[in-house]
């Protein structure tokens, strides 16, 4: 492949030609602190919310791209000729580049004139800090005399003031420069008691931290005048735009090699320990030991190897060997890592979300914890609560809250109907996975105002009465502000430019219906049940099979358009996703939810809707959201209509609703046609095509685009997107078949027609499965442990078991 390609072995995937279609970017960081780098270093950090606590800046739009980030500068002081160790930002053509994105680090490796160079990127477990570990070597028989220059900008704490208030921002810029360290220290004497720090392990010649001295006038990042001339100013930001930047000059003998530590990191001091005694400099005694370990190269390597056996032991929780090796790559690596990746992030910050626009989605981080319960499950619940408190004394959500604060976001506000049901998958799925009924007792307040404290459960039972209360003339789900599709917007009129598609509520929202809406009922209400049942709540368990049967049937009567689910009706009680609708005429969403509610299943329906999704909705590329697609704005529907045909919600490939349908197929039997559509947006497949994705080959994107559009088959929104915990569950408890329940692990795998065998390893409570899944010449499907036949489909739970092996023999 000409940019790259996987290692599978080390986890990794290498790219060896630095101008990838576009840049390809890594995480780093599991727990507070995070960075989002690209193939060259481009990128930024922050502590816990990259809106409000952005330690660095980076500009999204532009030119050249992917400009910002952690840049390491090398000068050849014989020859005064410089370059970028990471290719970026002067874009100097290298004698050698390679990068390898891991889990949770990325490697830049590369040489010109006979310098090699290689920085490895990481966060420690359990550190508010980021290392940067540098190696440079001199491979020529003549002794090297280099200059090294290190850089970072910062950002003024909060991303969205510090691209706006320049008036304020010119004026605010403060740093201390200590030894070998620069802090800054922006509004730190006032309302802050946190500041960041970049650390040297070298003995320095010289810095920077304001950006001009360093650039020079009408200067870029790709020319800076200080590595140019090769000597720093050893200027001090008042005002205007800090930096950090270190100078290291270096003779490096024949062959010899010099490692330097850089760390970037974020600290706070209590209160009333801010400053030291002149009340003026900052108390670093909380840091320093810090600094003094971390650019110590010892516990650098010790921390890299903890890093390396933490994400050894999260990924051989669920490990499988099929005849696929896409499935393999993505099931055993890839997907699970971008799972992760997703629960940590939400859609808050990637290459295409920048961080300010958006906290943590409700909907986005339910559905997230989908793919991520079986990793780490305490942090789960720990998310799950916090959902959960920013929920409202309604049942109703705010659509999204701030990490930071953990408060729910009144900008944008609720009304967003499907937000509460998605509550109830989280739970139950992380209850199946772990026995934990506990939480469910668990006193959670609404809308985080003490003395509101209601059970777990109860929030779970509101969340229910939310769309119970909430039903339109044909007892179907009003939609509101939008349903999972933010941009059907049936009661947001937008006519105006600037105007807020989904939340400019100037029509009642009480004739809007949504039938995903009413799918999703369906589904939530069954889990429902099936979770009564394991709380010895029969009766309840009984009403809400009631509630199902009931939102059922008013799905049947007016919710099928005689080939295919519809998708709602709008404002004037119009039909959407009907044959009698000009554009716009069939909807994947309810294709999909529809039948995971368990609608259509006995009388022909789901089978007709599949069909439908195979004539009308999926192409080579994956199954489109609509089609055919709107060719003109229509007020009526909002944002939707507002796109290009063939982008984004306007009939683009939107992966987070393909997997709905490849569920769907394996519910059905269908198992060959689930894993052709799992295989067309699998982003490991589609690494031959990369000058046509476009994305990374690793990870999954939100969209790609449709068949109606002049790209189609280009990816955009790569990373932050539920198709990856989507995915994951399709793949790995549908098509495989192997999912958690409240008692026990449940096998019921649809095989290809090409596939004879496949062996999962999976960690459930505590206890190893070792299963071996294979096609016998037998009239039903059996299930042994320990060569015993067992009843059923279900293994039961081996509480005094290390390791459980089971065999499955498939008719």
């Amino acid at each position: 492949m000409k940019y790259g390609y996987f290692d599978d072995k080390n986890r990794e995937y290498v790219i060896s030609q630095p101008d990838t279609p576009l840049p390809w970017s890594n995480y780093l960081g599991n727990e507070n602190y995070f960075g989002l780098i690209s193939n060259t270093a481009g990128g930024y950090s922050f502590y816990q919310d990259a809106r409000l606590r952005r330690l660095t800046r980076y500009r999204y739009n532009n030119v050249p791209t992917d400009f910002g980030g952690r840049y390491i500068y090398i000068r050849d002081n014989k020859t005064n000729e410089f370059w970028s160790s990471t290719w970026q930002p002067t874009r100097t053509e290298l004698d050698s580049y390679e990068c390898r994105h891991g889990m949770g680090y990325t490697q830049i490796k590369s040489s010109k004139n006979a310098i090699e160079s290689n920085v490895t990127y990481f966060v420690p477990n359990g550190e508010n800090l980021e290392i940067w570990k540098f190696e440079i070597k001199n491979i020529s028989d003549q002794v090297a005399d280099i200059s090294l220059f290190s850089f970072i900008e910062f950002c003024l704490w909060d991303a969205n003031d510090d691209a706006t208030n320049f008036q304020r921002n010119y004026n605010i810029g403060e740093v201390e420069i200590d030894k070998n360290v620069i802090y800054h220290k922006t509004e730190y004497r006032e309302r802050r008691n946190h500041f960041a720090y970049f650390a040297c392990s070298e003995d320095i010649t010289g810095f920077d931290t304001q950006r001009e001295d360093f650039l020079g006038r009408y200067r870029g990042f790709d020319k800076p005048c200080v590595v140019e001339t090769g000597k720093s100013t050893n200027s001090v930001a008042h005002g205007w735009s800090p930096i950090g930047s270190h100078q290291i000059n270096l003779k490096l003998k024949a062959e010899e090699t010099k490692t330097i530590i850089f760390v970037l990191g974020y600290q706070e001091n209590p209160e009333n320990e801010k400053f030291e005694a002149d009340g003026q400099t900052i108390n670093k005694k909380y840091c320093s030991p810090i600094i003094e370990k971390y650019t110590t190269i010892d516990d650098v390597d010790k921390a890299f190897s903890q890093l390396n056996t933490y994400w050894d032991s999260l990924l051989n929780i669920f490990n499988v060997e099929t005849q696929n090796e896409h499935v393999n790559r993505s099931v055993n690596i890839w997907n699970a890592y971008q799972n992760m990746i997703t629960f940590n992030m939400s859609r808050s910050a990637s290459m295409f979300e920048s961080g300010i626009g958006r906290g943590m989605g409700f909907r986005d981080s339910t559905q997230d914890l989908l793919g991520f319960v079986h990793m780490v499950p305490e942090r789960a619940k720990e998310r799950i609560l916090d959902i959960a408190a920013t929920q409202m004394e309604s049942g109703g959500a705010y659509h999204q809250y701030q990490p930071l604060t953990k408060r729910g976001n009144d900008a944008v506000g609720g009304n967003f109907n499907d937000d509460p049901l998605w509550l109830i998958l989280a739970v139950t799925a992380y209850i199946k996975e772990t026995g934990d009924f506990g939480i469910l007792v668990e006193d959670v307040p609404f809308d985080n105002k003490p003395g509101s404290e209601d059970t777990l459960y109860n929030h779970l039972e509101r969340s229910i009465s939310y769309t119970l209360e909430r039903l339109g003339p044909h007892g179907l789900p009003l939609i509101g502000r939008a349903d999972w599709n933010d941009c059907l917007n049936l009661n947001c009129f937008s006519d105006e430019p600037g105007q807020s598609f989904q939340t400019t509520e100037n029509r009642e929202g009480k004739t809007a219906e949504s039938i995903f809406i009413a799918g999703l009922f369906c589904y939530a209400t069954n889990e429902m049940a099936s979770l009564c049942d394991n709380i010895n709540e029969e009766k309840i368990a009984q009403k809400y099979r009631a509630l199902s049967l009931k939102m059922k049937e008013a799905i049947e009567n007016y919710g099928w358009d005689g080939d295919w689910f519809l998708r709602a009706y709008d404002f004037f009680g119009d039909k959407i996703g009907s044959k009698e609708c000009e554009e716009g005429q069939i909807f994947i969403e309810p294709q999909g939810i529809c039948i995971m509610g368990n609608v259509g299943k006995n009388d022909g329906k789901a089978e007709k809707a599949l069909t439908s999704v195979k004539e009308h909705l999926a192409s080579e590329h994956g199954i489109v959201l609509l089609h055919p697609a709107y060719t003109q704005y229509q007020l009526r529907l909002g944002e939707i209509s507002s796109y290009p045909p063939g982008y984004k919600e306007n009939g683009s490939v939107f992966c987070h609703t393909n997997p709905w349908i490849m569920i769907a197929e394996a519910q059905m039997g269908h198992a060959d046609q689930a894993l052709d559509y799992y295989l067309r947006i699998n982003p490991s497949n589609r690494e031959k095509i990369s000058e046509i994705h476009r994305c990374e080959p690793y990870v999954y994107a939100q969209t790609i685009a449709g068949k109606e559009a002049p790209s189609f088959g280009e990816a955009k929104n790569s990373w932050l997107t539920g198709t990856a915990a989507w995915n994951f569950v399709a793949i790995t408890q549908w098509i495989l078949g192997i999912r958690a329940d409240y008692q026990g692990l449940i096998i019921d795998p649809v095989l290809p027609n090409d596939w004879h065998s496949f062996t999962i390893k999976r960690k459930f409570r505590d206890t190893i499965y070792d299963i071996d899944v294979e096609k016998s010449e037998i009239e039903k499907t059996t299930i042994l442990i320990d060569d015993q036949i067992i009843d059923g489909n279900k293994i039961p739970i081996f509480d005094d078991r290390e390791i459980v092996k089971v065999k499955i023999q498939v008719a």
